[in-house]
């Protein structure tokens, strides 16, 4: 399957019948662990790719570093689509962005996930332009989910975030978005109100007691991401495993957290 084939594969996952529950990656090996139990496609965390190099997230990691996860991942996961997560862009400058675009498509990347932060939304904006005018030059589809973290971040509180985010999410449309990311979120009316009046494909974080996807999906929502929930998952039995081995030296410290996993040497070669 060629990349722009996966690229609108993955663009009609946001408006089939079903909500996209999408599992969030780090590196190859969990790319192709997350696709092989049934992913529809992955995406990458920007926080657990960052925090898998030694770094924060934040716009810390650097760009050869997200550039070479995002190659290992999409060859991982093969003829599924994969989407990475490029945080603000690890730029401001438009020109510059153009260039981590074309080195993100080069890469393998078919969609992105393109946060605000706590930028000036015009600003926002004028950066989903130059990646879409950067993904056509490609000549990629490219999806182009565009994130806001007013609520995550806590930028504006009750009604006022309401319409913030709705009137970000209208104007990152207009710029040449094609989903929208609103993290933060879980109480069920908000949601719902939200997906009401958000024209584009509405993707949420998943968060602890949140309703389930199927929930979710009667709500009006297109996407759910499961952020950084599969790395902790990972790595906490792995921090606990680890202190009972150097405590004891016993094989034992790390039977259990160790079956079931596939012969990875036999899946990547």
């Amino acid at each position: 399957m060629s990349q722009k084939d996966k690229a609108e594969a993955f663009r009609k996952l946001h408006t089939g019948a079903e909500i996209l529950v999408l599992p969030n990656a780090w590196d190859g090996a969990s790319a192709a662990i997350l696709a092989d139990a049934g992913a529809k496609a992955v995406a990458t965390s920007s926080a657990a790719v960052a925090w898998a190099h030694g770094y924060p997230d934040g716009d810390a990691l650097p760009r050869e570093r997200l550039l070479a996860t995002i190659e290992a991942a999409a060859r991982a996961v093969g003829d599924k689509p994969l989407t990475a997560d490029i945080e603000g862009g690890y730029t401001d400058d438009l020109g510059e962005l153009a260039e981590v675009i074309a080195a993100v498509i080069g890469a393998g990347a078919v969609g992105i996930n393109l946060e605000d932060g706590r930028r000036d939304p015009a600003l926002h904006a004028r950066k989903i332009t130059a990646a879409r005018k950067a993904a056509d030059a490609a000549g990629l589809p490219l999806f182009i989910n565009a994130r806001t973290d007013v609520y995550l971040k806590g930028l504006a509180e009750g009604h006022a975030a309401y319409t913030e985010v709705v009137q970000r999410a209208e104007r990152y449309k207009d710029a040449g978005a094609d989903g929208f990311f609103v993290p933060g979120p879980k109480d069920e009316d908000l949601i719902g109100r939200l997906a009401d009046a958000i024209a584009l494909p509405m993707n949420i974080m998943l968060l602890p007691g949140m309703a389930n996807a199927e929930r979710l999906q009667a709500l009006g929502v297109r996407r759910l991401s499961s952020a950084t929930a599969p790395f902790r998952a990972a790595y906490a039995p792995l921090a606990k495993a680890a202190a009972a081995f150097i405590a004891t030296g016993e094989a034992s410290a790390w039977a259990a957290g160790a079956e079931g996993l596939a012969n990875l040497n036999q899946r990547f070669g």
